[in-house]
C-alpha cells in the first residue's frame, strides 16, 4: 500500500554557492520560487506552502522476473499543488529517479501547468530501475504492478499521470487497463499520453518538440532573427529535440548540431534533421549517421558538452538536466537558449546567462505543449470525442503563442529576464487562486 509522506525540509535547503556538487532538481525549483516571490506582492504564508509537496508517496514494487526470481523496485509520486486543477505530470522509470527529484518535479510541474493557464497541478514520480535490464514482458507487470500500488491516489479528477523518460504510450495504456480493471469501467481520463486507439490524442507525443519550435520562433522574430537567417543547435534528438529540430527545419531555420548520448555532429551549413531518426524511432541514430557519413564531408564530431559551446544563434538543451552549469555558462555563445529539456540550467549558471546577455526561455514555457496536449487528451477523454491532428495543432499554437505573449508583458513591464517572467506569470496565478480558496479548515 502507498504510504502518505508530508513533506519536511530537506538537509540540502541552502548549498553554498561555491559548492561543485550537482544541484538537485529541488534546489533548483525553490531558489526559482524565491526568486519569483521577490517581484510579487505574495502572502508569506502562501509563499511558504509552495516550497513544500502537498505529499509524497512511496511504494514497494514487487516483480517477477521473467526467470522466476522477483524483485522489488522504489516507487514514487510526488503531489505539489492542487489548488487550480487534478495533479498532473509525468511518470519515469529511470534508476537515478529520488524522492527530492520527483518533489522538485512536481513544483516545476505545478507553475508549467499555470503559465500556460490550464486547470492542473502538479505531480511527478516514477520508479528506481534501468528500464533497459527490463524486457517487454518485465516492464508491463512492473507497470501494472505500480498502478496498483499507486492506485489510490491517483485518477481522472485527482492525478493523471504522464509518460516521461523510460515510458510511453504503451506504459501509459497499461496503466489505464490496470487502474480500469480495478475499478470495474475502462477510464481513459486516469492518464494521458496513451495511444489514440485507446483515448489518447493525435499529436501528444510530438507536442514538447512542437512547442519548443513555436516559442523558438516567437523570440526568434521578437528579437530580430529571421529563421531564415538564424542557425540553431539542439542538444538531444530524442522526442523533443528531433521534432523541434524538423520543424524549424521546415520553417527556413537552419540546424547546424545535433547529438545523442554519444556526442554531436556539426555543419555550418545545415545538417538534413529530417534524413536522422528520432532516438525513439532509432536509438543513437546520430552516432549512426556520423558513421555513414563520408569521410571528407565537412562534418565536425563533437563532444555533447562542445555542442553547448557552439557559436550560434539559438541553442535548444533538449536532452536531460544540468547541463548548463556554473562550470561552462560564460562559454555559452548563443545570443538565445531555449530549454527544451526540464531544468538544463542551474541556477548558478542562469544567473551567468543573464550577465552574459543571454535570453534564456525557460522549460516551464518552452516544452509545455506535452501538458498542453494532455490537457487536450482529457477533455477528449471526459467528453468521448477525439479531436483530429490539425485541430490539435490549431489549438495547441494559440495556446503557446497566448502564453508565450503573456510572458513577454511582463518581460517588458519589469524588466525581468524570460524565467524571471515565466515564473511571476506562474506563481501570480497559483497564489491568486490560493488566496481566493483560503486554507481549510
Amino acid at each position: 500500500m502507498a504510504s502518505n509522506q508530508q513533506s519536511t525540509v530537506p538537509a540540502e535547503e541552502h548549498r553554498s554557492a561555491d559548492s561543485t556538487e550537482p544541484e538537485t532538481a529541488l534546489e533548483t525549483a525553490r531558489r526559482q520560487l524565491e526568486r519569483a516571490a521577490t517581484h510579487l506582492e505574495i502572502d508569506d504564508a502562501v509563499l511558504e506552502r509552495l516550497k513544500h509537496p502537498a505529499a509524497v508517496h512511496e511504494v514497494a514494487v514487487p516483480l517477477e522476473r521473467d526467470d522466476g526470481s522477483v524483485d522489488v523496485f522504489t516507487g514514487y509520486r510526488a503531489q505539489h499543488d492542487s489548488v487550480r486543477g487534478p495533479y498532473k505530470g509525468g511518470l519515469r522509470y529511470h534508476p537515478e529517479v529520488t524522492r527530492d527529484e520527483c518533489v522538485g518535479l512536481s513544483m516545476w510541474m505545478t507553475w508549467k501547468c499555470a503559465v500556460m493557464d490550464i486547470p492542473f497541478g502538479g505531480a511527478k514520480g516514477g520508479v528506481v530501475v534501468d528500464p533497459k535490464s527490463l524486457s517487454d514482458a518485465e516492464t508491463e507487470r512492473l507497470t501494472r504492478r505500480f498502478a496498483q500500488e499507486i492506485r489510490d491516489v491517483i485518477g481522472p479528477t485527482t492525478d493523471i499521470p504522464a509518460p516521461d523518460m523510460g515510458t510511453g504510450p504503451e506504459t501509459m495504456a497499461w496503466l489505464m487497463d490496470a487502474y480500469s480493471m480495478q475499478e470495474g469501467e475502462t477510464i481513459p481520463g486516469v492518464v494521458t499520453g496513451k495511444p489514440p486507439v485507446v483515448g489518447g490524442s493525435h499529436g501528444r507525443e510530438e507536442a514538447p518538440g512542437r512547442s519548443v519550435a513555436i516559442v523558438t520562433r516567437e523570440t526568434c522574430d521578437y528579437y530580430g532573427y529571421p529563421l531564415e537567417d538564424t542557425t540553431v543547435a539542439v542538444q538531444g534528438f530524442g522526442s523533443v529535440g528531433a521534432n523541434a529540430a524538423r520543424l524549424l527545419e521546415d520553417w527556413g531555420a537552419t540546424v547546424v548540431a545535433v547529438s545523442d548520448v554519444n556526442g554531436a555532429v556539426y555543419d555550418p551549413d545545415g545538417i538534413d534533421v529530417a534524413a536522422i531518426p528520432s532516438h525513439d524511432e532509432e536509438p543513437e541514430a546520430v552516432t549512426s549517421y556520423a558513421a555513414d557519413l563520408d569521410p571528407d564531408a565537412d562534418v565536425d564530431r563533437l563532444s555533447n558538452e562542445e555542442l553547448l559551446e557552439l557559436d550560434v544563434d539559438v541553442l535548444i538543451p533538449a536532452a536531460v538536466g544540468n547541463v548548463i552549469t556554473a562550470d561552462n555558462a560564460d562559454a555559452i555563445a548563443a545570443d538565445i537558449v531555449v530549454e527544451g529539456a526540464n531544468g538544463p540550467t542551474t541556477f548558478a549558471a542562469a544567473a551567468i546567462l543573464e550577465e552574459c546577455g543571454i535570453h534564456v526561455v525557460p522549460d516551464i514555457l518552452a516544452n509545455a505543449g506535452g501538458v498542453t496536449v494532455s490537457y487536450f487528451e482529457w477533455l477528449q477523454d471526459i467528453n468521448r470525442r477525439a479531436w483530429s491532428l490539425e485541430r490539435v495543432h490549431e489549438e495547441l499554437e494559440t495556446e503557446m503563442v497566448d502564453a508565450w505573449s503573456a510572458v513577454r508583458d511582463v518581460v517588458e513591464a519589469k524588466d525581468l529576464t524570460w524565467r524571471d517572467a515565466a515564473y511571476v506569470v506562474a506563481l501570480s496565478r497559483v497564489a491568486e487562486a490560493h488566496e481566493a480558496r483560503g486554507l481549510w479548515p
